[in-house]
């Protein structure tokens, strides 16, 4: 009965996937409503369907047989058109659904939690990651269906709520991990090791890695090269140590994927060798070359020998570098007061970190206040009620409203800014920030809405049920129309809460008058996990479901004083008119209006919508790539408020991971100015995206904090006198760099 969330997405990534291996492949998906649940699917989703050569039809598959002349499945289905199609093709693969691992269920019975009706472990409604059992934790598919980035947060948020009750006990149990002492290497001529990865297929399906392995070994100070199925695995990272002690090696290069997600793992793993971290570079020849060329194999060969020759070329001029310790301030920011700001500001402070939270509004709460219901019995508005009297009580929580953040400088673990309340400035300083700012419900201009007051939205008519019942006993027909702002050129992604706000809401309309009339206008029903069973129950009540397309969406008009809504109907294969005495519209989630300022005040990116851009869609859904910086809630996605309360949690969990060090480390790779080239016309003074270049007047000069320095390198790039040098970029490296590659 319920959805299994990964389904769709899966299926569309394999057919894209063996696309890319096999452009002869013509792949085929059967679906009934295409459900895209996460950031940016929709996007990928629409680039499979019209440039990516997967063929999509909307239909349920009626039989499956062998054809006994070729022996290949014969697929037989109803078309879109009514018609009764029979298919062949040489394979077929099944979407199967997710069901709770039997290990789970065995681990679940000896910890005596109770599950659902369908093994999954049973949560508190707003609560995802409880158990029945105080103190045990749930988090991933086993709590319910979802996909990686969900697991990551989720996981995030038990253990921010898990580390809440070891508040005390906290760094008892910890053991520093110990480093052998570096290896002095300044005075060596450089002796490199080449580590070239398979990843699976990934690369080696379209680069002969062994052949770039041989080639490598010809390199100038090359003294190790060797291919490997996974260099990231802990076996090959072992026997990294083990090669870099055999071989004195002080300098190395892996062939692989991207720095961005593994850098920080092989440079923990030659600092265990020895070496300093810094004396290691990365040739990213899956995303620049297996990935980008899968068609040409010979050419993405070529190429990646080029990528590791390069790299080669600038590791053997990389020197060692230095990291300074600086005591961190052990205080969080929070921007924004509504429920995913006020959840991260109170499990901070129940970690035990004094918390700043700043509300540009002069109430907190925000759109929870508004929120009464949920489709699985919960209320967020009294729950919101609630965690403020928490929050506000809590001797931690310092509560700012009609509050902004005006500037910010430093860096991870010791920020500074400067907010504005009331006309007032005040100074604070803080460890770690995170966003919450939220979003707002898109005002719609279509379907006559602002023009007659029969046409509202969902969070209006949800206001109605639950304040003003009694106006909407004369409503014997009503309509609502999905997706309204969004899933059309202009907002291509899906707001993902409208679906089932439409069923929660025709439910809650049913128990007030079991004779309305309710049809619900929709594209493709998106209610993902057990969001599926408020949707069947709405069907089973009489909600009536009616499919259009994008290209034929319904059109409003007042006829003789009354509303008229026609819509093509897809099922009907014709022209239904509607006349209801309420059309209720499915807005879109918008980003909220102050996100342009908390972003030009932290130098925030956005991603394709106007939502806050994460460091990593899928591994690093709370992180921002600025480091110490975090999101949750509305601010990085439409999403439901049990959703927004994990988000919080998990950020406010990743922004303990800094507050909890009394020290931290910085340096290493950071702007340095030469003092005999500067001529301090502040050129690099503007350029700084984090205001940290200054002019020392007693020594006539420009100086960059290295604690504060970010490594961008936009000062390197401006300063006309070439007087600034980023520490393991510098200009001799990657000229290094450029000329190897002819």
């Amino acid at each position: 009965d319920y959805c299994s969330y990964v389904c769709c997405m899966y299926a569309t990534k394999q057919a894209m996937i063996s696309k890319e291996h096999d452009h002869e492949i013509e792949p085929t998906i059967f679906y009934i409503d295409m459900r895209a649940p996460g950031k940016s699917f929709e996007r990928y989703y629409e680039r499979a369907r019209t440039t990516g050569g997967v063929r999509y039809v909307r239909s349920m598959i009626s039989r499956v047989v062998e054809n006994p002349q070729t022996h290949d499945p014969d697929l037989t289905y109803v078309d879109e058109s009514g018609e009764i199609q029979t298919e062949t093709f040489d394979m077929v693969i099944l979407s199967v659904g997710l069901r709770p691992d039997p290990a789970f269920l065995e681990l679940a019975e000896k910890l005596g939690i109770e599950l659902n009706r369908f093994g999954f472990c049973e949560s508190k409604p707003l609560d995802t990651v409880s158990t029945s059992r105080p103190g045990i934790f749930a988090c991933g598919v086993i709590q319910s269906p979802k996909g990686i980035p969900g697991s990551v947060f989720q996981g995030s948020s038990a253990a921010g709520a898990a580390t809440s009750l070891l508040t005390e006990a906290r760094g008892t149990l910890v053991k520093e991990k110990p480093y052998p002492k570096e290896r002095d290497i300044t005075q060596e001529e450089p002796r490199i090791g080449v580590f070239l990865c398979d990843c699976g297929i990934n690369i080696a399906g379209v680069i002969d890695v062994n052949e770039v392995a041989k080639y490598v070994k010809s390199l100038p100070h090359v003294v190790f090269a060797r291919e490997y199925l996974f260099t990231c695995s802990t076996d090959t990272q072992e026997e990294m140590k083990a090669v870099i002690e055999k071989h004195q090696l002080n300098r190395v290069v892996v062939a692989s994927c991207s720095p961005r997600t593994h850098e920080p793992l092989f440079q923990d793993t030659i600092r265990e060798a020895g070496l300093n971290k810094y004396l290691f570079e990365m040739a990213n020849v899956r995303d620049q070359g297996s990935w980008v060329h899968t068609f040409e194999p010979e050419k993405a060969t070529a190429k990646a020998k080029d990528l590791v020759r390069m790299s080669v070329a600038r590791v053997a001029r990389l020197q060692p570098l230095s990291e300074l310790p600086f005591d961190v301030v052990q205080k969080g920011l929070v921007i924004g007061g509504g429920l995913a700001g006020l959840t991260s500001a109170l499990t901070l402070a129940e970690q035990g970190y004094e918390t700043y939270l700043i509300e540009w509004s002069d109430q907190l709460g925000g759109n929870a206040r508004t929120l009464y219901y949920t489709e699985d019995g919960a209320k967020p508005a009294e729950y919101v009620q609630e965690l403020i009297k928490k929050v506000e009580a809590h001797p931690l929580v310092t509560v700012y409203v009609q509050a902004e953040v005006k500037d910010y400088s430093g860096h991870v673990g010791r920020f500074e800014s400067t907010i504005s309340v009331d006309g007032k400035t005040e100074k604070i300083s803080y460890g770690a920030v995170i966003v919450a700012t939220g979003g707002t419900e898109y005002q719609p201009t279509e379907y006559l809405c602002g023009q007659n007051d029969r046409v509202i939205t969902q969070k209006e008519l949800e206001r109605r049920i639950v304040l003003e019942p009694d106006s909407l006993k004369g409503v014997g027909n009503l309509v609502m129309i999905q997706c309204v702002g969004c899933m059309d050129e202009e907002h291509p992604y899906c707001s993902r809460v409208c679906c089932t706000a439409a069923n929660k809401n025709s439910l809650k309309l049913k128990e007030l008058n079991p004779d309305i009339n309710i049809y619900v206008l929709y594209r493709d029903m998106r209610t993902f996990a057990f969001k599926e069973l408020c949707y069947k129950k709405a069907r089973e009540q009489g909600v009536r479901f009616l499919r259009f397309f994008l290209r034929q969406r319904p059109e409003v008009a007042e006829v003789d004083g009354r509303l008229q809504v026609k819509v093509m109907d897809q099922n009907l294969r014709g022209e239904v008119v509607l006349e209801p005495d309420l059309l209720v519209l499915s807005a879109a989630i918008r980003p909220h209006q102050g996100n342009e300022q908390v972003a030009g005040v932290f130098a925030l990116p956005f991603d394709q919508d106007g939502f806050f851009a994460e460091a990593h869609l899928k591994l690093r859904p709370v992180d921002f790539a600025n480091a110490g910086i975090f999101m949750c809630g509305l601010a990085h996605m439409p999403k439901f408020a049990d959703e927004a309360i994990a988000h919080a949690k998990a950020a406010a969990s990743r922004a303990s991971t800094v507050l909890s060090q009394k020290q931290m480390y910085v340096g290493g790779s950071v702007a340095r100015v030469d003092g005999t080239k500067c001529a301090i016309c502040l050129t690099c003074v503007r350029t700084c995206p984090y205001n940290v270049p200054r002019v020392d007047e007693e020594e006539g000069v420009v100086v960059i904090d290295p604690a504060a320095c970010q490594g961008c390198g936009n000062c390197a790039t401006a300063c006309p006198r070439g007087a600034i040098q980023v520490e393991h970029s510098t200009d001799e490296q990657f000229i290094a760099k450029i000329c190897a590659l002819y």
